[in-house]
């Protein structure tokens, strides 16, 4: 039992005591003592003023001096006008520590037969070009989350739904067609997803060149600028090639598919190497291809059961008026899917594979109305989590320059964003003395955590809801509330431990009471216990940001605690063997909360 549970059922036994009252726990409310105020804890006594009968400065004197006299966890007191200061003893500090010493996992509650199951959907590439600084975040986003979500006691399923049809893929097909010279990523030593993306900004190039050239044409006959950019994008042949061809693929035609299949497995093959060495995964991808005809035959479902309407020509509408909203387009009039039926298809596909109690999608905040269309029309066609569905919102990142364009080939692309960051790791290392005495092994590895930990930290750090900028330089500073800062205390604290052994200083199961804490030690014990709460306030709130930022206020303090006490040289030895057991719990807390974020912590560095 944790020191608030304890003290909770002291009040409660205190009040019946005083004043003959039965109250709940939940008028209890105990908070964190202002740090202008002396204690740890604080008890809000107003709302037992009607039983005492008493002001409230009396009535939180008597209760301070019952606590005082039956709750051994209570040192001393103080009242300030309404408020119950309390300050906790050490032994009780001390046992608190020795409750999350035995935890080996403290802070993760494990699923049972009977947890709810969360899908988590997240990454949502397309297969016409690499994975970008967007993908990044997104991805990031996903993977901590679904830890998260975890830790809380969930069972979870990643799922990444793969847009691998339409248009933008047909024209990085119809690209490598005329100008690929049968180049394979073989041939040109480039990861499949790049080649395939290099094809796409190929197409934009030719696209455009072949729009200035008509307009100019159709400018010289007569028409306005405005009228000749029109005329020219619809008489593009380029671009109505590219169509042609997505009705050959819609049609099934063979040469076709068999090109979609060999682009598209290069694609994987490059963005299963992108995963890896990001360290994300999924349980089960979805393929839009597989999935738009089903979302057609939900349509037409619900149109058969008057949830739909459908125009004069032909095309498929929800009326979402009663909800406050507008018409919705779920078919074109020549039968063809958009976006809205190809997710209720992934819906009903993802219905039939597992019986899920939550769905969480992890999409730009730019389809906000996207999803609160979704979960109307998911309700409607008999989804049970339909209209609980969670859309995990999050805002645009951009790099210090400004934004992005793919079809511009200006795009930051994942892989080079992480080699940069590994190489700028290794070289902000090696300036600063951190991979002095390493193996070129060693050192490696060290610049990879070391470089991907700045990464995911500076973009998990900053709430999902808001826009934000990358900053490369700034993310790998070994000071601040940076990943590195965080990796290389959580080093510290090993190099401390490795000491300790080579000493022979064993630290026994149960830390023994009788020492006297400092203000600083008593504050780290709290908040190395408050990492529960955290969890379970990050799993509620959907929010990482919650986690790294905890994190980085632990390992502040523990710096500054590691500054300002002796730990080996601590001449008492039960100070120094508690010290030794304070600094392994937090360096646990530190390595299961980066863990939660899918960052790695180096034991040297």
């Amino acid at each position: 039992m944790n020191i608030e549970d304890k003290l909770v059922a002291s009040v409660i036994n205190g009040l019946k005591a005083l004043y003959g009252q039965d109250v709940p726990a939940a008028q209890v409310q105990l908070q964190k003592t202002k740090k202008e105020f002396e204690g740890h804890l604080t008890l809000v006594v107003f709302p037992f003023l009607r039983m005492s009968k008493k002001g409230p400065e009396q009535t939180a004197q008597e209760i301070g001096e019952y606590l005082k006299a039956n709750e051994p966890s209570i040192a001393a007191f103080n009242v300030i006008k309404g408020f119950l200061n309390l300050t906790i003893a050490s032994s009780a500090w001390i046992e608190l520590l020795n409750d999350i010493h035995v935890d080996k996992q403290y802070g993760i509650v494990a699923a049972t037969d009977n947890s709810p199951l969360v899908m988590i959907e997240y990454s949502s590439p397309n297969t016409n070009k690499p994975l970008h600084l967007g993908h990044v975040r997104n991805n990031l986003l996903g993977n901590a989350l679904a830890n998260i979500v975890m830790a809380n006691g969930n069972k979870v399923v990643k799922t990444n739904i793969v847009n691998d049809r339409g248009i933008h893929i047909c024209k990085s097909m119809l690209a490598w067609s005329k100008y690929g010279n049968g180049e394979t990523p073989e041939s040109s030593g480039k990861k499949g997803d790049h080649l395939v993306g290099d094809y796409y900004v190929a197409f934009d190039k030719h696209y455009k060149a072949e729009v200035k050239e008509l307009t100019a044409k159709f400018q010289s006959e007569g028409a306005t600028e405005e009228e000749a950019k029109a005329k020219a994008e619809a008489a593009s042949p380029l671009m109505n090639e590219a169509r042609e061809m997505l009705v050959k693929w819609e049609a099934n035609d063979p040469e076709v598919r068999a090109l979609w299949t060999k682009m598209n497995n290069w694609v994987y093959e490059g963005f299963d190497e992108t995963y890896r060495k990001m360290g994300v995964s999924f349980d089960k991808i979805y393929y839009e291809s597989n999935t738009y005809l089903e979302g057609k035959e939900k349509v037409i479902e619900g149109l058969e059961k008057g949830f739909f309407y459908k125009k004069e020509d032909g095309s498929v509408w929800a009326d979402l008026t009663a909800e406050g909203l507008d018409h919705k387009l779920l078919l074109r009039a020549d039968g063809t899917s958009v976006y809205m039926t190809q997710d209720i298809g992934t819906a009903k596909l993802r219905f039939a594979d597992y019986p899920i109690d939550k769905m969480i999608y992890v999409v730009g905040n730019e389809q906000n109305y996207h999803f609160q269309v979704l979960s109307i029309l998911l309700d409607k066609l008999g989804f049970e989590w339909g209209k609980s569905l969670v859309h995990f919102s999050y805002g645009m990142v951009e790099l210090p320059e400004g934004k992005m364009k793919s079809r511009e080939g200006t795009v930051v692309d994942a892989d080079d964003l992480m080699e940069e960051m590994i190489s700028t790791a290794k070289e902000t290392s090696n300036e600063l003395g951190k991979l002095d005495g390493l193996s070129q092994e060693e050192a490696d590895n060290i610049a990879r955590i070391v470089g991907l930990g700045a990464l995911k930290y500076f973009i998990l750090k900053v709430d999902a809801r808001k826009n934000m900028t990358f900053n490369p330089k700034e993310s790998i500073d070994f000071n601040g509330n940076t990943g590195p800062f965080i990796q290389y205390t959580y080093a510290r604290i090993q190099s401390v431990m490795r000491k300790a052994a080579e000493a022979g200083i064993v630290i026994p199961a149960e830390i023994p009471v009788g020492i006297e804490l400092s203000e600083k030690e008593e504050g780290l014990i709290q908040m190395v216990a408050d990492f529960a709460a955290v969890v379970k306030q990050a799993g509620a709130d959907y929010s990482p940001s919650i986690i790294a930022n905890y994190t980085y206020d632990l390992v502040k303090e523990y710096n500054q605690f590691y500054h300002d006490f002796s730990i080996l040289r601590e001449e008492n030895e039960a100070v120094k063997v508690f010290r030794l057991a304070l600094s392994e719990n937090i360096a646990k807390v530190v390595r299961i909360s980066m863990g939660l974020l899918g960052i790695e912590v180096p034991d040297r560095m």
